[in-house]
């Protein structure tokens, strides 16, 4: 079984800055892509960074300039640096990592949310 547990979240003025962590235990070969995506009140859940295992990423366009994602693959932890925070970056942040077990069978896996507010 793998976990995945969030910190870092919390309340910030806008404009400030949050740094966000999810770190993966469990037993596994390897973790492919990792993510984290946000859900603010009443909407859907959205992409928000991804960065693969070498280290490409991809930016949801809201956030891009922003927000950096980062990686330490032998902490097995994803990061997401969050600068010059909008009060439109409200949501609970959850990250996913996509992740190859012994069988080599790749399978997602979800943390359980932090909560961001950014007060205006």
């Amino acid at each position: 079984q793998v976990q995945l547990v969030e910190s870092g979240g919390g309340l910030v003025q806008a404009g400030g800055s949050l740094r966000l962590s999810c770190a993966a235990s469990g037993r596994f070969v390897s973790i492919n892509d990792m993510g984290w995506y946000r859900q603010a009140p009443g909407k859907q859940r959205e992409m928000v960074a991804i960065i693969t295992r070498g280290g490409n990423t991809n930016y949801a366009d809201s956030v891009k300039g922003r927000f950096t994602i980062s990686r330490d693959n032998a902490k097995n932890t994803v990061y997401l640096q969050m600068n010059s925070l909008k009060p439109e970056d409200t949501a609970d942040y959850y990250c996913n990592f996509v992740v190859t077990h012994f069988d080599y069978v790749a399978m997602p896996y979800w943390g359980k949310g932090t909560l961001v507010t950014v007060s205006s």
